[in-house]
């Protein structure tokens, strides 16, 4: 008789500090997904995802590397069960990238002329002073803002 497969998950220690924080960014998620985009552009209706994905990544990096409240343990589950994205928190610790929003604004092969998006553009350098990002909704992520 083959062996049932459970998809229990054991959370490692700590996990209690941000449970809460997460299931609430979780739930945000499930009702952005659901949102109806009746009357948005194809790209609008995906920018409330990127800003709850951008939100949820933010606040696991905030808790390990800047306040130090949780372990590398649980970081790195967190980070495996996807509940953060790596490669953005990789570029968060690099200089000049402290603010960037998503990947894709930097990523040139999405964009006009092999550049980057326009909200990596910072704001004293902007011809138009409201602007926003066709990938994500973002108003401006350049780190010298």
């Amino acid at each position: 008789m083959p062996k049932i497969k459970t998809s229990r998950v054991s959370y490692p220690e700590g996990w209690e500090l941000i449970e809460r924080t997460i299931r609430e960014l979780d739930a945000k998620m499930r009702e952005a997904e659901n949102d109806p985009h009746d009357g948005k552009r194809k790209c609008e209706a995906l920018w409330p995802i990127f800003r709850i994905s951008h939100q949820r990544s933010q606040y696991i990096y905030d808790v390990y590397y800047r306040r130090k409240e949780i372990s590398q343990k649980l970081y790195e589950f967190c980070l495996d069960q996807g509940y953060a994205d790596r490669n953005l928190i990789a570029k968060w610790k690099k200089p000049g990238y402290e603010r960037l929003c998503c990947l894709r604004c930097i990523q040139t092969r999405d964009h006009n002329f092999a550049t980057t998006c326009v909200c990596r553009v910072p704001k004293h350098l902007r011809e138009e002073q409201v602007i926003e990002c066709v990938h994500c909704g973002c108003r401006g992520c350049a780190s010298g803002d």
